[in-house]
């Protein structure tokens, strides 16, 4: 009986998450990450740390994942992490459903800053920039970093939960 009890109790099957075909290969060649539930369409999500995003993110194109066809920021809420969101996508030739994959990547909210996949996606230019107006998401190393659909002036981060709006808004060059 005594060794029964010291013995770990298995998880239930259905709490586990098990690693998809892209996170079997990172894993086999040593990219640290962890992997999430994938989405309600069956798309394996990964959670990679702000300092293997690059590394990880150029595995990825040399895998064939060719095409970013979405970035964009999640506020979790107040207080709580900004996550910057990366959906994959392997275009290739007489491919009729693409191989997808998407990465989180967790950042605390008082100093979100990611470097920046524009150098291996160039369609991170305006998606990173549009990222970085709504929710303040620094992107290391973008080549042209503002803002985008605000004011250069403008004072906060307007998609983030705990943003106050401001009483008035003053109309500029609107005659």
């Amino acid at each position: 009986m005594a060794d029964e009890e010291s013995k770990p109790v298995p998880a239930a099957e259905e709490s586990l998450v098990k690693a998809g075909k892209v996170s079997q290969w990172l894993t086999e060649n040593g990219f640290d990450h962890e992997v999430l539930a994938p989405d309600v369409n069956g798309v394996e999500i990964i959670k990679v740390e702000s300092d293997f995003l690059l590394p990880i993110s150029t595995a990825l194109y040399a895998y064939g994942f060719n095409y970013l066809q979405f970035q964009g920021g999640i506020d979790l809420g107040p207080g709580q992490d900004l996550v910057s969101v990366y959906h994959l996508i392997k275009v290739g030739d007489n491919s009729d459903r693409p191989e997808e994959i998407r990465l989180k990547v967790f950042l605390p909210r008082e100093n979100p800053t990611v470097p920046s996949v524009y150098w291996i996606w160039k369609t991170a230019d305006w998606q990173e920039r549009e990222s970085y107006d709504m929710f303040g998401i620094v992107y290391e190393g973008h080549p042209n970093l503002k803002r985008i659909l605000m004011p250069e002036d403008w004072v906060g981060w307007p998609l983030r939960k705990d943003y106050i709006s401001p009483d008035f808004y003053e109309l500029q060059d609107a005659y």
